[in-house]
């Protein structure tokens, strides 16, 4: 199981109709659904935040920029700790 998750909720995300959380069986379906979300949501959003994807074990998490990630060791911990912080 495959999951698409949206880390950091904003305003936007919270008034679109999108889902959270996905599920899917397999990973090329997570991703190319995440990659659709990531797009949807720069160019639908109200722009103040920039949204990536970071595939992180068995989901593909869906954020938007923080510079600790410039920072970031790469092994998702450093994004993962920011957006529980």
């Amino acid at each position: 199981m495959y999951k698409v998750v949206v880390s950091n909720q904003c305003s936007c995300f919270k008034n679109s109709k999108m889902d959270g959380t996905l599920h899917f069986e397999s990973r090329e379906e997570a991703k190319n659904k995440a990659l659709e979300m990531m797009k949807k949501m720069n160019e639908d959003f109200c722009g103040k935040h920039e949204f990536d994807v970071q595939e992180m074990f068995t989901s593909y998490v869906i954020s938007f920029y923080n510079p600790a990630r410039d920072n970031c060791c790469g092994d998702g911990f450093c994004m993962l700790a920011t957006t529980i912080l």
